[in-house]
């Protein structure tokens, strides 16, 4: 009796260390983290503690996940039901959300388009009181046949020196402009700012240092397998730039350093989420990209680890690991 007690108890203890777990020794995760179509991420820290992470809506209206060490997630809900969803672009999509706490309130700007409908797709802006929602749709802040930008998707929202301002827009070049202290409107009488050209869209500005750091993503994102996806960087002293890879050439210009490409498992790598730190201050990024062997199961969750060379962001071989050493979480 005693020997079969000792044989189940180390059994369940090697259960228990198997998989993306961490207790801070040298732990390890696969990827994908998630392996469900989660286009597009966006993650926060919340003030509980917890990480929440949203995507385009394909298993969910924008689907809603929720971990504490970036690695074991759980789908707490949906930021929308089919009756509360968006419905100002008829029969669009809601995508790459983007997920801000601002005033004391969770705001949510995702972009409303279909395919095709450059000229009336467009970005708008929803609300909660937490992170889990359910969130109030309040409409859409721009279409891009108002604010004269064709194909305004994925935006992004960045406070800078007190003030607030959303990143936005395609291959049609991606723009700038400031919004009101409560982020829910543009502010008036004042011009968008364009900082980059038609290499990119999926934008996302990191500040580090005295540097502040433009991803982007270029090539074909939707193709399964096919898919040309990379996420790129650039960098500036300036929010309105000028961003410039490491020759100093610049993103107007459509240049720009490679961050992370596909390889022989994973492709379409791109539209990568906020960067987010764990206890020791290592810093991580999560994006999107197809399974090559399994591309029908849409573009699944990886994370990856950003390390700092010369003030510059790299991922270890500019590709996807399929095993490495975990977050850390005390």
């Amino acid at each position: 009796m005693k020997t079969f007690f000792f044989v189940a108890l180390t059994v369940l203890l090697l259960l228990l260390c198997e998989g993306n777990t961490n207790d801070g020794g040298d732990r390890t995760y696969t990827n994908p983290v998630i392996e469900l179509s989660l286009p597009d991420p966006t993650i926060i820290k919340a003030g509980d503690g917890y990480f929440y992470l949203y995507a385009t809506e394909d298993i969910a209206y924008t689907p809603i996940f929720q971990s504490k060490d970036l690695m074991n997630w759980k789908q707490v809900g949906a930021a929308f039901t089919e009756e509360t969803r968006p419905s100002w672009e008829p029969k669009g999509g809601v995508w790459a959300p983007d997920i801000n706490y601002i005033n004391g309130q969770y705001v949510l700007y995702y972009s409303m388009s279909v395919w095709g409908g450059v000229e009336t797709c467009g970005i708008g802006v929803a609300v909660s009181g937490s992170p889990e929602g359910p969130f109030t749709d309040l409409g859409p802040l721009f279409r891009s046949n108002t604010i004269g930008v064709t194909n305004s998707i994925d935006q992004f929202y960045i406070e800078d020196q007190g003030k607030k301002h959303l990143v936005w827009g395609s291959f049609n070049g991606i723009y700038c402009i400031e919004l009101e202290e409560d982020g829910l409107a543009i502010k008036p009488d004042v011009e968008k700012v364009r900082i980059a050209g038609t290499a990119t869209e999926g934008s996302y500005i990191h500040k580090r240092g005295g540097y502040y750091y433009l991803f982007g993503s270029t090539g074909t994102c939707c193709e399964g397998a096919k898919s040309t996806y990379t996420t790129v960087v650039g960098r500036s002293e300036n929010l309105f730039g000028p961003y410039v890879d490491k020759k100093g050439e610049s993103m107007m210009e459509n240049h720009y350093e490679i961050l992370i490409q596909g390889n022989t498992r994973f492709a379409g790598t791109g539209h990568n989420a906020e960067i987010v730190s764990d206890d020791e201050g290592n810093d991580w990024i999560f994006y999107h990209a197809y399974l090559r062997d399994h591309p029908k199961k849409g573009r699944v969750l990886l994370m990856d680890r950003i390390h700092w060379e010369n003030d510059w962001p790299k991922v270890l071989n500019q590709t996807p690991s399929s095993k490495a050493k975990a977050p850390t979480f005390h």
